[in-house]
């Protein structure tokens, strides 16, 4: 995995919720680095369970990472109704930018997309990351004009990788 595309400290956003044992999906520009293409990102996109015992493992790691809303001077705190719902989190952790979603596309939960994610050590810890593949899907579908950018970079790295196999 190249690195340099992203903070390393990022990583340490990933491995305190691993730390804590939280389940969760990769998702993003981190899944597209993790995966292989040339982008970068400047933050975490993370797709969690939002099932009761994982939300009370959030909450701890949350509280270790000193998460807070984004853009909000008041510094709140994310507390567990906000983890079961299927909202996006948007926070600022003292290692980076974390977005915590409920769900991608319009209904897609964590759940959903076991089958579409594979485990993967990133240096001692290991978390389950979004295919290329379905990452795409995903991108091709938001049609914003970073993730029109992504999906053409995504495509060119399936197709390299698919010459590079024959």
């Amino acid at each position: 995995m190249p690195r340099a595309m992203f903070e390393p400290r990022l990583l340490e956003i990933l491995r305190t919720l691993r730390q804590h044992g939280v389940d969760l999906v990769v998702v993003g520009g981190m899944a597209a680095v993790i995966g292989g293409v040339p982008v970068v990102t400047r933050d975490v996109d993370v797709l969690r369970s939002r099932s009761k015992e994982n939300v009370q493992r959030m909450l701890v790691a949350l509280n270790e990472l000193d998460a807070v809303f984004r853009g909000d001077s008041r510094y709140l705190r994310p507390n567990a109704s906000h983890l079961e719902g299927p909202g996006h989190l948007l926070l600022a952790t003292r290692h980076g930018v974390l977005d915590l979603l409920g769900t991608i596309e319009e209904a897609t939960t964590y759940d959903d997309v076991l089958v579409d994610s594979t485990p993967v050590d990133l240096g001692g810890f290991e978390v389950r990351v979004l295919s290329l593949e379905r990452l795409l899907e995903v991108k091709k579908k938001l049609g914003r004009p970073k993730d029109k950018l992504m999906v053409m970079q995504i495509e060119a790295t399936i197709d390299e990788r698919r010459k590079q196999r024959g």
